[in-house]
């Protein structure tokens, strides 16, 4: 799930190169010397009868494309438990003629389309989870272009252009230069902790990939920087008792309200954009008992790891200022055989932060496919599977994948398919220019 920053990058507008036919063969995530030469090659690509057949395909299946995201969003897939749709997506893949689809060791799907020239490996990827659980209605409801269920868009969305991208690639008889490795990843959402991307890097594909894409939710925007995050849940616990015989013990719920209040009271920069967040509580037994345990979940984002490290030092003094304050609160009532409360911090999610320059060329080639599509270039640091990459040096962007969406994360998340195939064929596009043809 992509979770936006309001930074916008700047966009150079550059004169589209004549003559550059030559550049379709070529890997265009080599540098190049100016924007005008990206738009070039977009120019060479949208020129190619190929690319035009598999561009004008795409936009003739998009009813199906859109069935198809209805069929995907139906299939319930929890973070952790992406075991079901995972098997749908190997079997489409098979069907489609990708190369050696299988599930790898942690449920990532992969299929491969091997290129030509073998000097660049893209994973395409895009998340199987969703953040509800398995008992979540993901029926879709329909009213014209408008598509409700939790997921339709994240990432429903994505999903389907996974598939749409290789049939048209299939229609069109398009051979690429480099390799395309197509994967539905585990593990994107919440405490997934981008499980899956980090295996695919650590094991799965070490030292295999060049380049990264992930296709995230709706819209037209990229993410050329990653978001990182720390995660903790946080127990407090005690020996508990009854709210009035027992009074005088210290409470974990008092001390989780007084780490709360703490964290309410963090000063943090708005640029940078730095967040924090508790966004989930629970314990006690009873209205008339000390609990014995109370926890929290928070969540702290910053596009600079500096600051990011700073929040973190800040929670983490937090945590132990609130457990020694609700400890000497009862010290005085205190029997010397009582227990004082304890804590647990537990790093339960760690995104790595990263930056990469808006003028490499993953990111000018996904900008020149906008400038050849006549879409205003967004550019938006976020939290996605392409921190991974990013954060170990690999030239990563994700981008949207068409159409617009509202309520992402909620049980009204709707998304509209007003014009969606250009998310589709924007997406061709960059991947092409990444690629490159024969």
């Amino acid at each position: 799930m992509k979770i936006f920053t309001k930074t916008r990058i700047a966009i150079l507008i550059a004169v589209v190169a004549l003559g550059a036919t030559n550049l379709i063969a070529q890997n265009a995530a080599r540098a190049s010397k100016s924007p005008g030469e990206f738009d070039a090659m977009m120019s060479a690509l949208k020129q190619n009868t190929k690319v035009r057949r598999a561009l004008d395909y795409l936009k003739q299946i998009e009813p199906e494309t859109v069935e198809e995201q209805i069929r995907i969003t139906e299939i319930p897939a929890p973070t952790f438990a992406e075991t079901k749709r995972g098997e749908y997506f190997r079997r489409r893949f098979t069907e489609l003629g990708l190369q050696n689809a299988r599930v790898d060791r942690v449920g990532n799907v992969i299929g491969e389309r091997p290129g030509k020239a073998n000097k660049t490996t893209l994973v395409l990827a895009a998340h199987l989870d969703t953040v509800f659980d398995e008992n979540t209605d993901v029926r879709v409801k329909r009213d014209g272009n408008l598509l409700k269920a939790p997921g339709i868009s994240d990432d429903g969305r994505g999903l389907t252009l996974l598939l749409a991208i290789a049939k048209a690639l299939n229609e069109a008889k398009i051979e690429t230069d480099g390799t395309i490795i197509f994967v539905a990843n585990v593990g994107e959402e919440g405490l997934g902790d981008l499980k899956g991307t980090r295996h695919l890097f650590a094991e799965e594909l070490k030292n295999r990939i060049t380049h990264f894409i992930s296709i995230d939710g709706a819209g037209l925007g990229i993410t050329p920087a990653a978001v990182g995050s720390y995660r903790y849940r946080t127990t407090f616990r005690g020996a508990g008792g009854h709210s009035y015989g027992a009074f005088g013990l210290p409470n974990p719920i008092h001390a989780l309200g007084r780490l709360i209040e703490k964290v309410s009271r963090f000063q943090v920069p708005a640029q940078p954009k730095t967040t924090f967040n508790v966004g989930k509580i629970g314990g006690g037994t009873s209205v008339n008992s000390i609990s014995q345990t109370a926890v929290l979940e928070v969540d702290m984002r910053s596009e600079d790891p500096k600051e990011l490290a700073k929040l973190d030092a800040a929670y983490k003094q937090a945590v132990e200022q609130s457990l020694n304050e609700e400890n000497d609160r009862w010290q005085n009532t205190q029997k010397p055989t009582q227990e004082k409360l304890k804590v647990e911090n537990l790093l339960v999610g760690s995104r790595p932060a990263g930056a990469q320059n808006p003028n490499a060329p993953i990111v000018q080639t996904a900008i020149a496919a906008d400038r050849a599509m006549n879409i205003k270039s967004d550019l938006e640091p976020s939290s996605t599977d392409s921190n991974v990459p990013i954060s170990l040096g690999i030239p990563a962007i994700t981008i949207d994948g068409g159409g617009s969406a509202r309520g992402t994360h909620s049980l009204q998340e709707v998304w509209d398919s007003t014009d969606s195939f250009v998310g589709s064929q924007r997406a061709l596009l960059i991947v092409l220019g990444v690629v490159g043809i024969k």
